[in-house]
């Protein structure tokens, strides 16, 4: 649909404050054109603030940000060439959803026969056509989202920015919409900056992501780099939930490492690890449980269990801490107070920071 080419984005050295508090303090990043970016992170760490900066509701402090090569730093909102999905979507109760998607349009000075016809296609390129007569009321929440998507990309912008846009749906919804977006962006070519604080649905839509702690970058890469690599202890609980765990490096051989966790010896790949202390971050799916024999190395307690449907989850008091497991047996389940004996799988395991 998109007549306009993919833009860039960069921050160079942006800072923002608001009175004594710097809620950005020093952030440079490039995002290439054509490409879906996520800004990732817990409430407070700066996400929003990037956004609103990039669309120009806010404005720098300090530094400078380019569209497209075009610096855009003290540009307002409306003399950039970005459009935005809001968390709330924003439609006008009053108008249809046709009327809607061309609001944008008729504003900027596109009237009549061609608005109209620019928004149906619109709606049709989301999977809305011959729906344009229906007011935002009338649709369901995933649909008004899809309208929201569609008054956005109607304008052809260099950039689309997505403000939390699966919030208020259901978890079955969001999982249809995030397709839905993320096979719209394949398929337009459209650079788009999506802020979320949900993991699931960066990992699900990004070509990178960009984690944020503090307002700075904590850690940027693909979804897989960031999960099965990552830099920090914030990142690898964040990053899908984690357990932290101490160990030392006893041996490397051929891309391997021994690792010695509490008596449990462990076998494992790595890229470049030195012999000594070391952390690993350790998925809840990666940690294998069975009732204790003697002579086990790393053992534990059960203290806690639940019922999921497709899986049993646990709490296990051990030496090395509390650890959160996720069981596949249900026919059979661990009970509390049952001492166990712990092993790793290689998958879901990584050094931090390595």
């Amino acid at each position: 649909m998109s007549k306009t080419a993919p833009g860039s984005v960069v921050f160079e050295n942006v800072t923002k404050t608001f009175g004594s508090f710097t809620a950005i303090p020093d952030l440079s990043l490039t995002i290439e054109p054509g490409t879906l970016v996520t800004l990732l992170g817990p409430s407070g760490c700066g996400k929003t603030t990037t956004l609103r900066m990039l669309a120009g509701l806010e404005h720098p402090s300090a530094g400078r940000i380019l569209i497209g090569g075009k610096d855009v730093t003290m540009l307002p909102a409306n003399e950039r060439d970005v459009s935005m999905v809001f968390q709330s979507y924003a439609l006008f109760p009053h108008m249809s959803s046709l009327q809607n998607v061309a609001y944008g349009l008729e504003s900027s000075g596109i009237k009549g026969k061609e608005a109209r016809e620019r928004a149906e296609d619109a709606l049709t390129l989301v999977g809305l056509s011959g729906m344009g007569h229906r007011l935002p009321a009338e649709l369901s929440g995933g649909q008004q989202q899809r309208v929201a998507v569609a008054r956005a990309l109607v304008l052809e912008p260099q950039v689309l920015l997505l403000d939390e846009p699966l919030s208020n749906l259901d978890a079955r919804l969001r999982r249809r919409v995030r397709t839905e977006i993320r096979e719209l962006q394949q398929r337009l070519g459209f650079t788009a900056v999506y802020v979320t604080h949900d993991q699931d649905e960066a990992l699900a839509v990004s070509d990178q992501i960009i984690v944020m702690q503090g307002g700075k970058i904590a850690q940027k890469g693909t979804p897989r780099q960031l999960y099965d690599r990552p830099a920090s202890a914030f990142i690898a609980d964040f990053m899908g939930e984690a357990n932290v765990l101490a160990c030392t490096v006893t041996a490397i051989d051929n891309g391997t490492a021994l690792v010695d966790i509490n008596g449990l010896h462990h076998r494992m790949p790595c890229d470049a690890i030195s012999l000594g202390p070391a952390e690993l971050a350790v998925r809840p799916n990666a940690i294998c449980l069975e009732p204790a024999k003697a002579g086990d190395g790393f053992t534990g307690k059960i203290i806690h269990s639940a019922y999921l449907g497709d899986h049993v989850e646990y709490e296990v008091e051990t030496a090395s801490g509390n650890l959160f497991v996720v069981g596949p047996v249900v026919e059979t389940p661990l009970q509390p107070a049952t001492t166990v004996a712990i092993s790793l799988n290689n998958q879901g395991i990584a050094f931090i920071g390595m």
